[in-house]
């Protein structure tokens, strides 16, 4: 699967439809994400299968990089079985990328959920 542009009609159902997504919030007129656009690209094209690599113009859904609170681009954010895990202004150089989706597939997404009990239960 090529990248995909998310927009505010099909972000939820990307979110909740698959178990693995990464997002590149970006705009036209930033440098820095133009320049990390193939590497995103690139590493997509191994995962085809198992993870969506999307994209969201952050000119163009403006309200969902709003309720993200993204102040800075790019910014990567992933989730995990509708659980943000990662969440990080800054382009990644490739093999960073790289790492962060071994990272990713490793977590214990059972022990993510009790953690996150664990945290709102002590509030």
């Amino acid at each position: 699967m090529a990248v995909i542009e998310l927009t505010k009609e099909n972000f939820e159902p990307t979110i909740t439809g698959n178990d693995f997504v990464i997002i590149d919030f970006w705009a036209p007129w930033c440098q820095p994400c133009l320049h990390f656009a193939p590497v995103f690209e690139k590493v997509s094209q191994d995962f085809t299968d198992e993870i969506v690599f999307a994209k969201i113009n952050t000119e163009v859904e403006q309200a969902i990089a709003a309720h993200f609170q993204i102040r800075s681009i790019p910014t990567l954010m992933v989730f995990r079985e509708k659980i943000i895990v990662f969440s990080q202004a800054g382009a990644l150089p490739e093999e960073h990328l790289r790492n962060l989706i071994t990272r990713v597939k490793d977590l214990d997404m059972d022990d993510v959920r009790k953690q996150i009990e664990e945290e709102t239960q002590g509030r």
